[in-house]
């Protein structure tokens, strides 16, 4: 995580591009321990010699280990609020699967900061709109609209 930062001047960033994440390797290794862990094993996703007969002429990555890596790229990209005792994930508003990550692709989060509001329960609520790009690729793998609560 990159060096928190006061509340407020995280506050002042809403509407701004907050972060970009290093490029990470999917890798076939990584897509079937994924397999494994979730119980997914569509062949697209673990079989390169079927898979190789799709349009896509290779395995590709589940979509929701693609969003997983979210978290990660986060934690290298994002700014962190000064005195947070306690992050969670609260959900997501919206989430499209735009373009399949080959076997093989690096992928990178971009996020932008988009509302930044203190609840009810003195938690501090902050909706991001993330992009997953795949490197050399126009289209990005994945956008959502990610929501986390910080605890002061």
């Amino acid at each position: 995580m990159r060096q928190p930062i006061p509340l407020e001047d995280y506050r002042a960033k809403v509407g701004t591009e907050v972060g970009v994440s290093d490029w990470v390797l999917v890798d076939q290794a990584k897509i079937d321990a994924f397999a494994e862990v979730t119980g997914d094993h569509q062949f697209i996703h673990v079989d390169p010699v079927r898979a190789a007969q799709t349009p896509f002429g290779t395995t590709i990555a589940h979509g929701y280990l693609t969003l997983s890596l979210c978290s990660a790229f986060a934690y290298g990209a994002m700014p962190g609020v000064e005195g947070t005792r306690m992050g969670v994930n609260y959900g997501l508003n919206k989430v499209r699967f735009m373009a399949p990550v080959k076997s093989g692709s690096k992928v990178r989060g971009r996020f932008t900061l988009a509302d930044v509001s203190q609840r009810a329960d003195g938690a501090w609520q902050s909706t991001v709109n993330v992009t997953v790009e795949i490197e050399g690729e126009t289209k990005p793998a994945l956008a959502a609209e990610w929501i986390t609560l910080q605890y002061l």
